[in-house]
């Protein structure tokens, strides 16, 4: 009986359109959220606040069908993705009064957005990628903030009489050349030196090329390479148990053996 009841929880879990009803309520527990940030007439709070119940409820269940649709319970929790919704969803529970704890699960609330991620396999792909271009990642961005610091001190040391506040020392350096490779009036800031210095643009130009161009390119670079790996990883878990191009060619060298030694005995 339980084994019956587990299949058919299997399958609600698995079924498309109940997917697609998970995330429309958490598009739903987002906009709660964002309503709560407006003034709301008195009459309007108690709707909101049963609504906001409904939809903690709804989450209870959905994380509890998940977890009765596991073969395994133990695997249940394996999966961070798991853990994750399930923490949220305890958290959720937490009644909003106004009390200290009221801050903290209106916090969570907002959180529940990001359980939208562990519902699609898409974004759980492109998060995972993110995460595992960290590494590779590092060193682009240590990189980039050895030239950072590099173009600071010269504009410290070349540009602070012009402007103190945009080059008075080398921090306040480093925010205005955030602003020049962000493209934030950075023309502003070069035509005020250049006044003062003609060839300072040599100065903006090749830090925007360094940065804004080459280290950008290689940032999408090394995103866009993990990100295939893991599609392709995620493509083989798919379909695993299925013939590979290599298994058939294999079994195609296979059926040409026994066709050749079926022709050497007849003749």
């Amino acid at each position: 009986m339980f084994e019956q009841w587990q299949l058919r929880l299997e399958a609600l879990k698995a079924n498309r359109f109940f997917e697609l009803f998970v995330v429309a309520v958490i598009i739903l527990s987002a906009l709660l959220v964002g309503v709560h940030t407006y003034s709301i007439e008195p009459r309007y709070i108690h709707l909101l606040a049963a609504f906001d119940v409904l939809v903690t409820l709804f989450f209870l269940v959905e994380i509890s069908i998940r977890f009765l649709a596991e073969k395994q319970k133990k695997n249940f929790f394996k999966n961070g993705w798991n853990l994750f919704d399930t923490l949220i969803v305890a958290i959720s529970l937490i009644p909003v009064t106004n009390s200290e704890v009221a801050v903290l699960g209106r916090l969570i609330r907002i959180f529940r957005v990001l359980r939208m991620v562990s519902i699609i396999p898409e974004l759980r792909i492109l998060l995972n990628s993110l995460v595992k271009a960290l590494p590779q990642l590092g060193y682009v961005l240590l990189l980039m903030f050895i030239i950072f610091y590099i173009y600071a001190a010269i504009g410290a040391t070349l540009f602070a009489h012009i402007n103190p506040t945009l080059w008075g020392d080398i921090v306040i350096s480093l925010l205005t050349l955030f602003r020049i490779m962000t493209f934030e009036d950075w023309t502003d800031v070069m035509y005020e030196t250049m006044a003062v210095y003609p060839i300072s643009w040599i100065y903006y130009l090749t830090f925007i090329f360094f940065t804004a161009f080459a280290f950008l390119n290689m940032v999408i670079g090394i995103v866009v390479n993990v990100m295939e790996e893991e599609n392709a990883k995620a493509r083989a878990a798919e379909h695993a148990g299925e013939p590979t191009i290599v298994d058939l060619h294999g079994e195609i060298l296979e059926l040409k053996q026994m066709l050749a030694k079926l022709e050497d005995q007849k003749r």
